[in-house]
């Protein structure tokens, strides 16, 4: 099976280097040098590489979820605490940070619970973002007191 991986790669990086050859100079028009094939069939070979990549990491994973036990049971915990976290974000943000009269002044429409979804956007990444420097500092003071 790597074998084959390796030979598909292998197929895929010598595709990719004969496309970058005949790809348009940097003195070409912009709208020449989008509309070319090479550059296309680079893009088609982008699509396709990321979709593999996240077609195997689903699969992967859902692999793994199911057939180690107890790991479904903290799957299902970190998918609630995560809805928590984005519920109490919800709940957080306000909606009047920024006045839609002023929003749409400057061109952009918007409306209140746009603005409240953005903030919520916003507390999520912030409470998230405190937890994760909470478990590292938690792990490096256990570690260090442990010795």
């Amino acid at each position: 099976m790597h074998k084959i991986i390796k030979i598909i790669l292998i197929a895929v990086g010598v595709v990719g280097a004969i496309l970058w050859t005949q790809l348009p100079d940097g003195d070409a028009p912009m709208g020449e040098a989008v509309q070319s094939g090479p550059m296309n069939f680079m893009f088609i070979l982008t699509y396709l590489l990321i979709a593999i990549a996240v077609l195997a990491s689903v699969i992967f994973g859902l692999k793994n979820l199911f057939s180690t036990s107890g790991s479904l049971k903290k799957a299902l915990f970190a998918i609630g605490g995560l809805a928590i976290v984005v519920a109490v974000s919800y709940g957080l943000a306000s909606g009047t940070d920024i006045s839609v009269d002023a929003m749409a002044n400057r061109g952009i429409e918007t409306s209140e619970s746009t603005i409240k979804t953005i903030g919520m956007g916003l507390n999520v990444f912030f409470i998230l973002t405190i937890v994760a420097v909470g478990l590292m500092l938690w792990g490096g003071l256990k570690k260090l007191t442990s010795k």
